[in-house]
């Protein structure tokens, strides 16, 4: 089942999940029960696909096709639910109401309508210019949908990774998405092209004025993963501030770290400091000085550009520490590179 939640998650996010096999989508949403056979006899799915179809009995593995995943409610309306079997429930909700509603268990959050997003963008400013995140939005069991419409890219998206065909087959990516074929008509690549084509056609959507929001949107996420750690008041650096006062003397035209949605992300509670790679998820606990030290390599971009505000050898230690665990806090390139291995 735990395999079977991730599947249902990765593809309500749309954040990037496992490597992808060649044949078939990773997971398909079906919202009419009718069409499993249509579907099964398409290479829109493969041997490793996940299909969530409604109300079948239970979770089956077909002979040389997918693991077939009954489904309860629905996984597309908001304000509705969607159960897996007798232990898991899944919320849906407009983004607009659900800083008013209480949170009962796992909810995916839907920016649904111009409402909701005007809501979300007004979050966002606030979180950039203040440094206040929505609780709501940080709290542990609650997701948003659709992140790549929201401002995160489209790397690691796309109709092999997810798909979701209507009531009348019509399939994109999300519920809501744009049209890239119809189930029983169109083959895996026939469906990739026209995703290609919608997403030239459509831009870079609410992150064409606001290109930071990859990386509210990987802060919103490295806050609630602190909480689920059962910190409070998590501040991001960045986002209202910052931690020390080397890096806040960095001016704020010169600073390497207001867009990039993977770069690392230095964030405390209390006195407590810790680095959060998005890429990878793991988050490492820092002693005050060497957080500083990483907000300074953050900010400025290099050891070089860093020395200009902080001891470089300091620098150099906290840059190469992070290197020997696979992350690159540097934003500079080649050049942040060079250093860091120098300082190594």
């Amino acid at each position: 089942m735990a395999g079977i939640k991730r599947h249902l998650m990765l593809w309500g996010t749309g954040k990037p999940g496992a490597e992808l096999s060649a044949e078939g989508a990773a997971t398909v949403v079906l919202e009419n029960p009718e069409h499993l056979s249509t579907l099964l006899g398409s290479d829109l799915v493969g041997p490793r696909s996940v299909v969530f179809t409604p109300g079948h009995a239970e979770d089956t593995d077909t002979p040389q096709g997918p693991v077939i995943a009954g489904y309860e409610g629905s996984l597309s309306e908001p304000g509705a639910e969607c159960s897996l079997g007798t232990d898991f429930y899944l919320q849906i909700q407009n983004y607009g109401i659900s800083a008013y509603m209480s949170v009962v268990g796992p909810t995916l959050i839907r920016v649904a309508d111009e409402m909701d997003q005007s809501a979300y963008l007004a979050d966002a400013d606030q979180a950039r210019q203040a440094g206040d995140f929505p609780d709501f939005l940080t709290n542990p069991v609650i997701q948003l949908a659709d992140l790549p419409a929201l401002g995160a890219g489209t790397a690691g998206d796309g109709p092999r990774r997810r798909l979701y065909a209507d009531q009348d087959g019509v399939l994109s990516t999300a519920p809501g998405g744009a049209r890239i074929g119809v189930l029983g008509e169109d083959t895996l690549e026939q469906v990739e092209t026209r995703w290609l084509l919608s997403q030239a056609a459509a831009g870079q959507g609410p992150a064409a004025e606001r290109p930071w929001l990859g990386r509210y949107l990987a802060a919103v996420g490295a806050v609630r993963d602190l909480r689920a750690r059962g910190l409070a008041d998590v501040k991001v650096s960045g986002f209202g501030g910052r931690l020390g006062a080397a890096a806040a003397s960095v001016p704020a035209d010169e600073a390497m770290d207001t867009t990039d949605a993977l770069l690392p992300l230095l964030l405390w509670s209390g006195e407590s400091a810790f680095v959060h790679d998005p890429a990878s998820g793991r988050t490492f606990g820092l002693d005050p000085v060497a957080a500083a030290l990483a907000e300074v390599l953050l900010v400025a971009g290099s050891v070089a550009a860093g020395s200009v505000y902080a001891d470089r050898a300091g620098l150099e230690q906290v840059a190469a520490y992070f290197a020997d665990a696979g992350i690159t806090l540097c934003a500079a390139g080649d050049s942040a590179r060079e250093l860091v291995t120098a300082g190594h």
